[in-house]
């Protein structure tokens, strides 16, 4: 059993791309093997900027010889059939076996197939994977680039180390050979492993000398094997383990800040990128100008972060601090020298946001807003002004009407006007992710109130799953008026997301305004139409993500008729509740047993057996003045005759049961105390469990059948005021 070492370096690679690079050569390597009948142990997949490895644990040093047997056509059969068996086996005519199968002479080819040295199959393997690589995106180089066959790489790659255990694997792709030299840093030269250096958590063994690390005659390292190959690079001045840099820059970064009486703003992201664009990385914290603080602290941390990939830091107080941490890819001889440099790009971004803060604020933001008009909405809905103009008379009315409770009409209205604003301003053009935030900061900085700036600043949310949800009454009926005009406009377009397209985020908009309903306890039908069942479709989803039962969502919405979101959810979660209980399990099979009888018997109530009027629907002359005696004197007599006997004790228990049931019922559903009206069905468990077991339904006398059908039917009729108990599993 060998190791194998796969290195394919070239320019850098960018950040973003270095997971699915990692994923990538994995798949495709397993790929290569399973279909060389391979067996591998351990993989393991590093990264860096100028270099992707690949190690193998466990490799055989050759494949198993085997048989393969293909049954082909009977002996007798038409030529061609045999000779294109013979095509797809592989084989002569002659090769061919005779056997007995089920007393039937039948051709059988045999392929005796020998092993095969892994390191051949790897030398065949290495440039498939080259070649069939998925970059998101790629390119092509040098003289060979003229053609459209030539290789396609993230960057021009520049050398293959291969090794299975000590031998190096031979083979080529696009002029460039495989061998044991690979590159180290690019600016530092070779040193000597060093255990208390850095802090990696590698054991002690790692860094010890077995065979030194030096440059040969062309300034290249070369590899002796698997396992000298992260030690090697490392004495180079290469952590090759892309986890182990972002440790490196998690524990660095913290104690720049910490040595400065600071703390570190974490971002993980920030880290996975610094890793991704260092071999070597040496966090190191820098100053600039106290000053640039007047900047609101947001734009000042993605100025940062998004242009320049600095950490910023807080201060004691939680404030952001004149600080930042940069990621640098060298150990400089005199860092002071290298934070100076950043130090001054970051301030002349900063200057930038500064000057964007500065111009912004000569116009207010009423003044920004009629820029909105020259901004297309959408081309069958007008300009951006045009929506904030429905969107601030939807806050007014959502205020006015008591929807949003303790809302400011004349606040929601105004900063409803104002919420799209910041849209025009140079800070969010050159940083849209600040839209809301930094029109909340220039309507605070014009003196405007403080409900105004907030609902301003927040109304977009909540954005995603995790984000926050607006509960300040302004900011509350701004936010739903802005999601609900979304919704109704576009679908009064007929622009409806279909399968997995939703390009104007109709379904987040929809989860955005069910969570605002939910958290803020707000009653007002939210929909009708299509834009109901679309709200019933992403509150199903919303529900069975959170745990709820699918069948029980489908059973409560099966009702239909219910906008009123709030009291949809209280009904859903009672059933839950009830469901879970014994008498929710023993109603439910009673239930189920008087739907199938009903069904069996295509039962449609008593009115149903109302004896004919000459017309072809029975009831279809009930409206009409003339026939209106006769309808009567007939359902008087239907309804007079219903207990024409004396019921049977079970019979009349359930009878009692319901004429108790259903009024408890009503009351509660109408007070929607939805728990109450499920404990009002629960007392019907006994009574119908009795029935069932004592009455006999199909009786011979026709009138104990019709009145028995129709206890059931009165009995189905009472537990779907509270849900379709259909619609339940069990």
């Amino acid at each position: 059993m060998s190791d194998f070492l796969l290195e394919l370096r070239s320019e850098e690679i960018p950040a973003r791309m270095q997971a699915g690079a990692r994923a990538e050569l994995e798949k495709l390597f397993r790929r290569e093997m399973d279909a060389a009948g391979v067996d591998i142990g351990e993989i393991t997949v590093w990264s860096t900027p100028r270099r992707l490895a690949l190690i193998a644990r466990g490799l055989p040093e050759a494949t198993k010889a085997v048989s393969e047997e293909l049954k082909g056509p009977p002996v007798g059969a038409p030529e061609q059939a045999l000779e294109g068996f013979c095509r797809k086996a592989g084989v002569d005519e002659s090769d061919l076996e005779v056997r007995d199968v089920k007393g039937r002479e039948t051709y059988f080819a045999v392929k005796n197939i020998p092993g095969r040295a892994t390191k051949d199959l790897l030398a065949d393997a290495i440039p498939a994977i080259i070649r069939d690589f998925a970059w998101p995106k790629s390119m092509r180089w040098g003289a060979a680039s003229l053609s459209t066959e030539s290789l396609r790489w993230v960057r021009p790659l520049s050398g293959i180390v291969a090794l299975l255990g000590d031998d190096v694997v031979e083979c080529e792709v696009h002029g460039v050979t495989s061998g044991r030299e690979t590159a180290g840093h690019r600016f530092h030269s070779i040193r000597k492993s060093d255990p208390k250096s850095r802090n990696f958590g590698l054991p002690v063994e790692f860094f010890k000398d077995k065979d030194p690390t030096v440059l040969n005659s062309n300034g290249m390292i070369e590899i002796g094997n698997p396992d000298d190959y992260q030690r090697k690079l490392f004495d180079a001045h290469v952590i090759v383990d892309h986890r182990l840099r972002e440790q490196e820059i998690r524990i660095g970064a913290m104690a720049a800040a910490k040595g400065a009486s600071l703390k570190l703003v974490e971002d993980e992201g920030l880290v996975i990128e610094n890793a991704g664009l260092t071999e070597w990385p040496v966090p190191l914290l820098g100053r600039f100008e106290e000053d640039f603080l007047e900047v609101p602290p947001e734009t000042i941390q993605l100025t940062a972060r998004v242009n320049q990939k600095y950490f910023v830091c807080e201060d004691g107080a939680g404030n952001l601090a004149n600080a930042f941490v940069c990621t640098a890819n060298i150990e400089a001889a005199d860092p002071a020298v290298v934070v100076d440099g950043n130090r001054k790009v970051l301030a002349a971004r900063l200057s930038d946001a500064r000057f964007f803060w500065d111009v912004d604020r000569k116009k207010t933001l009423a003044e920004h807003a009629k820029g909105l008009e020259r901004i297309t909405f959408h081309e069958k809905l007008g300009t951006v002004a045009d929506k904030v103009e429905r969107v601030a008379k939807l806050a007014r009315w959502l205020a006015e009407e008591g929807v949003v409770k303790g809302a400011d009409p004349d606040l929601a209205e105004q900063a409803a006007r104002l919420a799209k604003a910041d849209l025009v301003t140079e800070m969010v053009g050159e940083f849209p992710e600040l839209q809301g935030l930094m029109g909340g900061y220039y309507a605070r900085a014009e003196g405007l109130p403080d409900a105004v700036a907030d609902a301003i600043r927040d109304h977009y949310k909540p954005v995603g799953q995790g984000d926050d949800v607006p509960t300040a009454p302004v900011t509350v009926a701004v936010s739903l008026a802005d999601k609900l005009d979304t919704l109704r406009s576009f679908f009064a377009i007929d622009e409806k997301p279909t399968g997995s397209k939703d390009p104007f985020a109709l379904r987040r908009a929809a989860l955005g305004v069910i969570r605002i309903v939910q958290d803020n306890g707000l009653r007002f039908g939210v929909a009708e139409g299509d834009l109901l069942d679309f709200f019933a479709d992403r509150l199903k989803v919303q529900q069975r993500e959170a745990g709820v039962r699918h069948d029980l969502i489908d059973a409560v919405f099966a009702l239909g008729g219910e906008d009123d979101l709030v009291r949809l959810l209280s009904r859903v979660k009672a059933l839950q509740s009830f469901m879970e209980t014994e008498d929710g399990a023993n109603l439910l099979a009673g239930y189920k047993r008087a739907a199938n009888i009903l069904k069996k018997e295509d039962w449609h109530g008593l009115e149903g057996e109302i004896s004919r009027t000459g017309e072809e629907d029975p009831l279809a002359l009930v409206d009409d003045p003339d026939m209106k005696a006769v309808i009567d004197a007939k359902m008087a007599e239907r309804h007079a005759a219903e207990l024409s006997y004396t019921p049977e004790p079970a019979e009349k228990a359930l009878i009692d049961a319901l004429a108790a049931a259903g009024p408890k019922a009503d009351a509660a559903i109408a007070a929607e105390d939805f728990a109450g009206a499920m404990s009002a069905l629960a007392s019907l468990r006994a009574p119908i469990d009795s029935f069932f077991d004592e009455v006999t339904v199909n009786a011979d006398e026709e009138n104990k059948r019709a009145y028995r059908l129709d206890l059931l039917a009165q009995f189905r009729a009472a537990v779907h005021k509270v849900a379709d108990f259909s619609r339940i599993e069990g």
